[in-house]
């Protein structure tokens, strides 16, 4: 059981106390010892939920909780109704969903601070290894809705199976989020968000079917925190956030459309990172110091699976020139930086789980449209801008063994699935991993976009799979097995009841590389 460390102070008033105020809500299992205070002038909250919960980054024995207290989520100066104080926080794990008597097993009050737009990230500890939790939230005598949580197996145990979901591209303009509906309905163990969790821009209005309360492009933390605000009213969104546990990172649209590591102030990457930091459920470890944030990081899930999730924006060089051979293949370029790639590279020198899966941003795999060597038609914001970096990456696994290697992607509002090679241009080179993209939530709107020719296909025979419209991938992992399910929703610009079908299923063999229909 761990508390946090830090004493109230002075700018601190004991909403959710360790006893309620007259006529609020106790939390079975609290505390009475003290009574609840608030300072002079400040009025009860309302419900400060209305954001809902999450959690992330699981490990054996505990796992980051996650809320942010805002009444009034659209008020205008990003701190969504809030007072200017800070605010105690108590926070439950239990181990069923009614929190009944003996079920709490750990607790702690977690300081909401006003300077984080009253945001929380709970790190509890001292939980058992693989099982199911549940969690809860109070301030002010107001209990937040429950989540569900999983803990990540036991080190050197070998689970029987892991069952995730991927997804990315959610602009809210562009639809209703139908897709966290399918996740949320799936339950699985784990969420990966590959990036652009909101839009910091307005799309051309031509699939805007909801509004922005804040029209301008955010570029301030104030417009950012009420971005993410918006965002995160959306029921489906809360849904699927309350159901299983999430690895995010960020792409571009978290601060600007294709941004790198030159192109941007470091007053505004601060602010879209704190603003980042302040709404996903991610541990300290990944707190922003000033204009940089340590995104990528690695999770273990016992000897079943290793995840390495990346950053490909902080990092890298800026993009090519389109057409620009000698730059998009130069080896000094990169798109992950020196630091993050040796990272990469040292940890494919140990192989603790059986298969090793890439949670990252953009498209891994060659796309050539004409399939000449000489020619460099490439997209210069993908891998394809970068070459160089992938083939060290690439190269690196083979040379290292890593025994099973899978790419997960998001960014390019299609769902995907290709084989990986060293040399595309050679169609006989080894298949050495795969890559599975999926689509956008929203991004894109209706879809419905005109498929690869013939012609580009026999360019890209690696390329197994496409489809232009909305929804998200499933998987099912074994010690033998990944079986991967490409999901397809109700068009998100259609507001009904969302309807969730499977479009194409892959399967990849452990040992044996590359995509077979299943």
């Amino acid at each position: 059981m761990r508390k946090d460390p830090n004493p109230l102070n002075r700018r601190t008033f004991v909403l959710g106390g360790l006893a309620a105020a007259a006529g609020a809500v106790a939390l079975p299992g609290a505390s009475s010892s003290a009574p609840a205070r608030r300072g002079a002038g400040i009025q009860a909250l309302r419900f400060p939920f209305e954001l809902g919960v999450a959690s992330g980054d699981p490990t054996p024995d505990g796992v980051v909780l996650w809320t942010r207290l805002a009444p009034a989520p659209l008020n205008t100066g990003g701190h969504g109704g809030m007072p200017n104080a800070d605010v105690a926080v108590e926070w439950q794990v239990a181990t069923d969903a009614t929190f009944g008597t003996g079920a709490i097993v750990a607790s702690g009050t977690q300081i909401a601070r006003y300077a984080e737009a009253h945001s929380v990230h709970a790190e509890p500890t001292g939980l058992q290894p693989g099982r199911e939790y549940f969690y809860r939230f109070r301030a002010d005598g107001h209990l937040s809705p429950v989540g569900r949580t999983v803990t990540a197996p036991a080190a050197g145990s070998m689970p029987a199976q892991l069952r995730f979901a991927f997804a990315s591209c959610q602009h809210f303009e562009q639809g209703w989020y139908h897709a966290h509906s399918g996740i949320a309905a799936d339950r699985p163990d784990l969420v990966l968000f590959l990036g652009d969790y909101i839009y910091e821009n307005t799309s051309s209005g031509l699939e805007d079917v909801r509004g922005y309360v804040l029209s301008d492009e955010a570029d301030t933390l104030t417009e950012y925190r009420h971005r993410y605000a918006q965002y995160r009213t959306d029921p489906n969104l809360q849904a699927a956030h309350a159901a299983a546990p999430w690895l995010v990172v960020f792409d571009d649209h978290e601060l600007e459309n294709n941004w790198n590591s030159t192109n941007q102030s470091a007053a505004r990457r601060q602010a879209a990172f704190q603003a980042f930091y302040e709404n996903m459920p991610l541990r300290a470890a990944q707190r922003p110091v000033s204009s940089s944030m340590l995104l990528y990081r690695r999770l273990q899930w016992g000897t079943l699976a290793r995840f390495h999730l990346l950053d490909t924006r902080q990092y890298r060089a800026p993009q090519a020139l389109p057409l620009s051979c000698s730059v998009m293949r130069d080896p000094a370029r990169t798109i992950a930086g020196a630091a993050q790639e040796q990272w990469l590279l040292q940890a494919f020198e140990q192989h603790p789980a059986r298969w090793d899966l890439l949670g990252q941003q953009v498209f891994f795999a060659q796309r050539d449209d004409d399939g000449l060597r000489g020619t460099c038609d490439q997209s210069t914001d993908a891998w394809d801008g970068y070459a160089a970096t992938r083939d060290r990456i690439a190269a690196g696994w083979v040379q290292r063994g890593v025994p099973n290697m899978v790419v997960l992607t998001g960014d390019v509002h299609r769902h995907w699935a290709a084989d990986l090679r060293l040399d595309y241009y050679n169609h006989s080179s080894p298949i050495i991993g795969t890559e599975l993209v999926t689509t956008s939530i929203t991004s894109g709107g209706r879809g419905g976009g005109s498929a690869p020719s013939a012609g580009w296909l026999a360019n890209n025979p690696h390329i197994k799979y496409t489809q232009d419209q909305r929804g998200y991938v499933r998987a099912t992992l074994t010690p033998d097995l990944l079986t991967a399910e490409f999901m397809i929703v109700t068009p998100s610009v259609v507001a009904s009841t969302a309807t969730t079908a499977m479009d194409r299923r892959f399967a990849v063999q452990a040992g044996r590389p590359g995509l077979q229909p299943a």
